[in-house]
């Protein structure tokens, strides 16, 4: 929840003739997920105007109700983001989680409203400081995934993005080692492997998600098992973003 229009209207024109000027690199994809009233204001600002088939980031959004429709007064359903042509939604980030009470059913909910209107979902998760002091955070991670994802289809499945933030690292400064985020997102994926199969597994993106910064990345991205990041406080600031998006080896 941070800057207000004009300001979201300046990074995002910012990105965008970066973007452009630097011609986008075909092998990564870039997403930005703006507050809901900039939704609109990021497609046009991230899409080519004399040609729709020129983008320079796709738009997704941060949240979505999980209900189709109906008197639920301030939630945005996942149909009114398909209009919007919003192509992917984060889900369960563990901000919600914590902060609104956000339940792994409401997140296996919402990703089924998301994927029956045609939209990704990259869905968190993570463990607390607590949790990862326990030793409990494989457990923490495997109840997650189980209750929130593992109940789809092979086919629904394919189409899902799973993002690791460890919570104590997110805006904290703090960041999990290349190795153990390597070792979670290893872990992750040998779950998927177990549910739908090696090839499934090895398709899916897993991104890190957890104090990621122009710093950090290269490193980070260059584990095996780790396909992206899930920026956060970088995110705002156009240069530190692109750098980012060039840690890719």
């Amino acid at each position: 929840m941070n800057l207000d229009f004009h300001e979201a209207e300046e990074l995002l024109a910012e990105l965008a003739a970066r973007l452009e000027k630097e011609q986008q690199r075909q092998d990564v994809e870039v997403i930005v997920c703006p507050p809901s009233p900039y939704l609109e204001m990021a497609y046009d600002l991230g899409t080519d105007e004399e040609d729709e088939n020129t983008v320079y980031f796709a738009v997704g959004a941060q949240n979505v109700g999980e209900y189709e429709k109906g008197a639920y007064t301030g939630e945005v359903s996942a149909g009114m983001l398909s209009s919007m042509n919003v192509e992917y939604c984060i889900v369960g980030h563990s901000e919600r989680r914590k902060l609104f009470g956000e339940t792994d059913a409401q997140v296996a909910r919402k990703v089924e409203r998301l994927l029956q209107n045609g939209i990704v979902p990259v869905v968190c998760c993570g463990e607390t400081l607590d949790e990862r002091r326990a030793g409990n955070h494989f457990d923490v991670i495997g109840n997650q995934l189980e209750q929130g994802l593992f109940h789809l289809d092979p086919l629904d499945f394919s189409r899902i993005v799973i993002a690791y933030e460890p919570v104590w690292a997110i805006g904290t400064g703090q960041t999990a080692t290349p190795a153990q985020a390597q070792e979670v997102h290893a872990f992750i994926r040998e779950l998927v492997q177990e549910k739908y199969g090696k090839e499934t597994a090895r398709q899916v993106p897993l991104l890190y998600g957890g104090s990621c910064n122009p710093a950090t990345a290269p490193e980070l991205f260059a584990q095996p098992d780790i396909d992206g990041g899930l920026v956060g406080g970088a995110s705002l600031k156009a240069g530190d973003f692109i750098d980012i998006i060039n840690s890719f080896e």
